[in-house]
């Protein structure tokens, strides 16, 4: 943080086997306001993520970008400021570092400040690596480690004269003098200061200010002094101390704390103030209510809870299948409320049947599987009945009516999060504890409002799925099982669906048998990614294997499956190319229709793509003609038939990524058909950011 004059930094530590990174040391800020990213999981839309993956400095210049950029991450952190994650990388991949600068940083960083930020990733995994070799396992804390303020680079001064000066200074002053540290506690308030807020200064010093005195314990008001000391910046805002004192409150934060100035704004009506700031007065608190007067309602959340409120919504409407439920829920909920046991289970005929679980052994989940819903055997039952989360703080409280309960679980506090949607059960939430724990009213209330939004998520999830599972198993049923053996000529095929988007795909192949040394095939795209693609694709390569066993040429074939589409009208178009092979005379005639071009690598020679003369895509032009192109195919040589997914991106050149394509068949040289398929592959996108699905079909004609 001194070398780069960042004002926060935290070191998150990537667990390999649980694909997560943790937060283990933070400095600048309370750990509490690092909640929400406490734990990250790899996969995760956040830049500490982004930077271990991508092994990368991932840099945010401004608030703006980062709502563009990483819209959940902005949810928590509304505040002017600019931060870079670092790759901490030495003999092996250790995590990322994180840094944040006030709004104030320029826009751009420099030459010197990115050698600083990489200098200090490097000298950060030497430690580490260095840690390793002494035998000290590099492991995250159960809490992490908070940076004191730095104080050391102040110019040194006698402490005791310069702190009486500073005392007396204040004192003459006309107006409120208070310190905060960086947690938010009161370290220094003159007389006027106390006379102001209404309590003696001794009752105030080491309390942070809006939980000790009643009036400032509004989240507004806590989120000024969060917005100070992430950005850096002077914030202000106005207050009402009961019955009708309204004060000013200005915060001065710099790196060791935030200095408070606080001034009367005038009694009675409300002052005019700025409205970005302003805040609305409080009832005291102070007197127990009389017996006519109403009693208090609850203390409103804390601004930090209501910044992970919104960050864990913002996570969940990420979700798309279940298992994205479960595992958010895991990664992020759990860690937020300290839980060491889950159990998400999904209404379904009525029962409850566990989707996801942690902390719990096999045998456990197997007998709470499957509980009907109006069981008596857990609180499930009845916190869905009635709609109420039940909270038991200790095993004998919930033994009191669910004696075998606790026994079974083996844990010793439980939060019961019924999942309903007006009205309807979808399912219940269970977070549980290693130790008996209290639930505090925030808390409760805070969990009450996860679970409606857990219960959307999980319900949209099963929807998804459901679409899913049955459009993927009709694509499935539509697509060969297997590729008929044919002499004299090696196969190789894979179709691989989307992984990102909701639908799938119309991607299809074949390989046809025409006599004993001809063979055909073809490979396809249909337009979208729906249950409507996935139907049309079948019959078009239904229609294609038709024309082509009925003795039609390669021209013929796609004229005919061309008229077919147009009665059938479908409203979609289709790309499709036609290899008919001649294994005896070692030639092949392609013909096209609107599809991407096959790549041919001669045997001893680089791979180059077929100049095919491609004709109108299916389904559009009745008088479409699809020209054939005729091309030697010697024993050896390898042809690559392929669907625009495999060379397809945003921001891509389409010749040039068919063109690297090309060189990376050249460069494999895989004598295995199969291994040379996985190796182009593996050149595509990750697994889990596949936008297209795609479908590759290599052929090689072997020597008689």
């Amino acid at each position: 943080m001194r070398r780069t004059g960042a004002s926060v930094g935290a070191f998150y530590l990537l667990l390999p086997e649980e694909r997560l990174l943790r937060l283990v040391v933070i400095g600048g800020v309370p750990s509490r306001l690092a909640a929400p990213w406490a734990r990250v999981p790899l996969s995760a839309p956040a830049p500490v993520a982004d930077a271990v993956r991508d092994n990368r400095l991932v840099w945010v210049s401004r608030q703006e970008e980062l709502a563009r950029t990483y819209p959940r991450a902005a949810v928590a952190l509304p505040y002017p400021l600019a931060l870079a994650a670092v790759p901490v990388t030495g003999e092996r991949r250790w995590g990322a570092l994180l840094l944040l600068w006030p709004g104030t940083h320029p826009p751009r960083t420099t030459r010197r400040q990115r050698g600083n930020i990489a200098l200090s990733s490097r000298r950060l995994a030497r430690l580490l690596d260095e840690a390793v070799h002494a035998g000290r396992p590099v492991t995250p804390p159960e809490e992490p480690l908070v940076l004191a303020a730095e104080t050391a680079a102040r110019p040194p001064s006698p402490a005791s004269q310069t702190a009486l000066a500073a005392a007396d200074f204040t004192e003459r002053l006309p107006e409120g003098c208070c310190g905060l540290d960086l947690q938010g506690r009161i370290t220094f308030l003159n007389a006027r200061g106390a006379a102001l807020l209404g309590r003696a200064a001794d009752e105030l010093l080491g309390t942070q200010p809006w939980l000790a005195l009643p009036w400032l314990d509004d989240p507004v008001h806590e989120d000024r002094y969060r917005a100070a000391l992430l950005s850096r910046r002077p914030v202000s805002f106005t207050a009402c101390r009961p019955p009708d004192r309204w004060l000013d409150f200005r915060l001065y934060p710099d790196a060791s704390g935030i200095s408070v100035r606080i001034t009367p704004a005038g009694t009675g009506m409300r002052p005019p103030a700025n409205p970005a700031t302003d805040t609305a007065p409080l009832p005291s608190t102070d007197r127990e209510p009389g017996p006519d007067q109403p009693l208090p309602t609850p203390a409103p959340a804390r601004a930090g809870q209501l910044y992970q409120l919104m960050h864990l919504a913002a996570a969940l409407t990420e979700a798309v299948g279940v298992r994205d439920v479960v595992d958010m829920v895991a990664d992020q909920i759990m860690p937020a409320f300290g839980a060491q046991g889950l159990v998400l289970s999904a209404a379904e005929a009525g029962r409850l049947r566990i989707t996801g679980s942690r902390g719990y052994p096999p045998h456990v989940v197997e007998r709470l599987d499957g509980l009907p819903l109006d069981t008596g055997f857990t609180p499930a039952g009845q916190a869905l009945a009635g709609g109420v989360p039940a909270f038991f703080t200790h095993p004998e409280e919930m033994a009191r009516i669910y004696p075998e309960a606790p026994l079974i679980s083996g844990k010793q506090a439980w939060a019961f999060l019924p999942l309903v949607i007006s009205g309807r059960p979808v399912g219940c939430c269970v977070l549980s504890y290693d130790r008996p724990r209290a639930f505090p009213a925030e808390e409760r209330a805070v969990l009450t409002s996860l679970a409606g939004l857990i219960a959307q998520a999980l319900d949209r999830a099963r929807l998804y799925d459901a679409k899913h599972q049955l459009a993927h198993g009709l694509q499935q049923a539509l697509l060969p099982h297997r590729l008929p053996a044919v002499t004299g000529l090696q196969v190789a095929a894979r179709y691989l669906p989307a992984t990102l988007g909701m639908d799938i795909g119309g991607d299809f192949y074949d390989l046809i048998r025409l006599d004993a040394t001809t063979a055909a095939a073809v490979i396809g795209d249909v337009q979208g990614h729906n249950v409507a693609a996935a139907a049309l694709m079948g019959q078009v390569r239904t229609a294609v294997h038709t024309h082509a066993t009925a003795g039609a040429t390669p021209d013929q074939v796609l004229t005919r499956t061309n008229r077919f589409l147009l009665d059938l009208d479908p409203g979609l178009f289709t790309t499709c190319l036609y290899v008919r092979i001649d294994l005896a005379g070692h030639r092949a005639r392609l013909v096209s229709a609107g599809h991407p071009p096959p790549l041919v690598r001669p045997p001893g020679r680089r791979a180059r793509p077929v100049d095919v003369t491609p004709g109108p895509v299916l389904g559009v032009d009745p008088r479409a003609a699809y020209p054939v192109t005729e091309i030697p195919l010697p024993a050896g040589a390898v042809l690559a038939l392929y669907t625009d997914g495999l060379v397809e991106s945003a921001g891509t050149d389409i010749e040039e990524a068919i063109a690297g394509l090309a060189d990376h068949l050249s460069d494999a040289g895989e004598d295995d058909l199969d291994l040379l398929l996985e190796s182009v592959l593996r050149r595509g996108r990750p697994a889990d950011q596949r936008t297209d699905d795609i479908a590759l079909l290599l052929l090689r004609p072997t020597p008689p």
